[in-house]
């Protein structure tokens, strides 16, 4: 098990996580076969890489031959068997249930040798979980990626209690090779991102809710006084104010009462304001 070595991959999941993992796999050189059980989704997300590969053509930061090499690299399947089929490593991206997750890595312990990688892009959920699901779990670990994924320069490989040096060290290199920078984090409810952004983030939701301050001056506040690249709440909406409340709720049952949703949050999930995809969060956003 050796990143260099790597020369073909599967993503499972072409959602806005698994279509940016295709992406960096591909443009590091790596066959990728993005898979989905919905073949629009599949075509979607390889019409979004297409997309986001153009414009950074037309901004000067990827090459027109960068671009072609990519998208040679790139295909799309609906059969899992099929696109895992001679993998080096398999990055899973579907959304956050436990129960989809350890059925994927167990079709994929029982499908592949034990020298293949087996990531997931997990943000909150136990890891070790997941990885007891799957034959051989020493070769399990995570890789957290952030949104958009091709921007994004953080990756937290994250470790269980059985996964190999090997495993870990190979997901590092992989990561280094995505033009990525890594961070070992041990397996634990959050990891160490989601644990203290989602601390943040829903504290700046309590304080919209008491009418403190609008979203915006919220965000404003950290962006010029914290040097946040990018306010919580705004970043909520990109993230999906659905996939937040997910992720406090598994951390108020693990960790306790500190991560409760807010009310606010509860409420615009439920009237379907899920952020940037829903057209509609904390922020408007034109779709």
């Amino acid at each position: 098990m050796n990143a260099e070595g790597i020369q073909r991959a599967a993503v499972i999941g072409a959602g806005t996580m698994g279509h940016g993992i295709a992406q960096v796999l591909a443009m590091c050189g790596i066959e990728t076969r993005l898979f989905d059980v919905d073949e629009a989704a599949v075509e979607r997300g390889l019409s979004q890489i297409c997309g986001n590969l153009d414009k950074g053509v037309d901004r000067g930061k990827v090459s027109a031959e960068a671009r072609t090499a990519a998208n040679g690299l790139l295909s799309g399947s609906t059969d899992m068997l099929a696109a895992v089929q001679d993998v080096h490593v398999v990055v899973e991206a579907v959304p956050e249930r436990m129960e989809l997750k350890q059925s994927i890595f167990k079709s994929l312990g029982d499908a592949l040798g034990p020298d293949v990688l087996l990531a997931s892009n997990t943000s909150s959920l136990s890891l070790t979980e997941i990885a007891d699901a799957a034959a051989h779990s020493e070769r399990v670990v995570g890789m957290h990626f952030f949104n958009p994924v091709h921007i994004m320069k953080l990756v937290e490989v994250v470790r269980t209690e059985r996964s190999s040096d090997e495993a870990v060290q190979t997901a590092m290199e992989l990561s280094r090779r995505m033009g990525k920078e890594p961070i070992d984090v041990k397996d634990a409810p959050g990891f160490a991102s989601s644990r203290l952004g989602i601390a943040i983030g829903l504290e700046a939701m309590r304080m919209v809710e008491a009418g403190v301050a609008s979203a915006e001056d919220i965000d404003k506040a950290m962006v010029l006084g914290y040097g946040f690249p990018m306010g919580p709440l705004k970043l909520t909406d990109l993230v999906g104010l659905d996939v937040r409340l997910s992720i406090a709720e598994y951390l108020t049952k693990e960790l306790g009462a500190r991560f409760e949703p807010p009310a606010i949050l509860r409420e615009k999930v439920n009237q379907g304001e899920l952020g940037k995809k829903s057209g509609q969060g904390f922020y408007d956003w034109p779709v």
